[in-house]
């Protein structure tokens, strides 16, 4: 699923995330969602989220 929308995003969902000093290696990292940090509807680098061990990155991909 596309981490670029905010409605496909809820808390407690298990995702993969490109951290800030990844986004040249685009080295991505697994967890699940603890906070929703973006407002808008849609960022077309994807949204960004707070894991539950409390790394910061946008969503790359939605694991269902």
């Amino acid at each position: 699923m596309d981490g670029t929308a905010r409605a496909n995003i809820k808390i407690g969902t298990k995702v993969s995330i490109v951290l800030k000093q990844d986004q040249r290696s685009g080295n991505l990292t697994q967890g699940v969602v603890k906070d929703i940090l973006t407002n808008s509807p849609k960022h077309p680098h994807g949204i960004k989220v707070r894991l539950e061990d409390g790394q910061v990155g946008r969503v790359k991909e939605i694991h269902s």
